[in-house]
């Protein structure tokens, strides 16, 4: 079993099957595009275990709360590292998180973007640890995400040849 895989089931979590997407949706880009080195991650919404979209779905601060909001931003970690790990094989090639961005779909007075994202961040730390899970961040909010979903995040890493 790999070190990350380890960790995982330490921490007691479970990496989502691959997203279902509603009826009709198509996305004609990968979920993880790797060149070299050098892997750019296409944005996450929040999973359930089966794949389908997390609930609640809406804006921050109006029909989701910020707490709700950050389980879901962990959940996208979950999601981001299910993909990550159909694509690489084993996520213990991850060397470093280099950058993630996090969108919010915000009501229109909810400024709390950052406290959302940390869901995701702290997740990353707790999996990987300080040396390869420390990434560079944005946390900002949108007027409107796919499907509804609260939060969207995307990312850069490199990993190991």
């Amino acid at each position: 079993m790999s070190k990350i895989d380890a960790r995982l089931r330490e921490l007691g979590l479970v990496l989502p099957e691959p997203l279902k997407l509603p009826p009709g949706a198509k996305l004609p880009f990968p979920w993880v595009h790797v060149r070299g080195t050098r892997v750019f991650v296409s944005g996450h919404g929040p999973q359930e275990a089966d794949g389908s979209l997390s609930q609640p779905l809406g804006k921050v601060g109006r029909d989701v709360t910020p707490e709700e909001a950050r389980d879901l931003a962990r959940k996208v970690a979950l999601a981001m590292l299910g993909s990550l790990e159909r694509e690489l094989g084993d996520l213990d090639r991850i060397t470093s998180w280099l950058r993630v961005f996090g969108m919010v779909h915000s009501a229109p007075d909810f400024d709390r973007q950052p406290e959302v994202i940390n869901g995701f961040s702290e997740l990353i730390l707790d999996v990987f640890g300080p040396e390869v899970g420390t990434h560079a961040r944005s946390a900002v909010g949108m007027a409107a995400l796919p499907f509804g979903i609260p939060v969207e995040i995307e990312a850069e890493l490199t990993i190991a040849p």
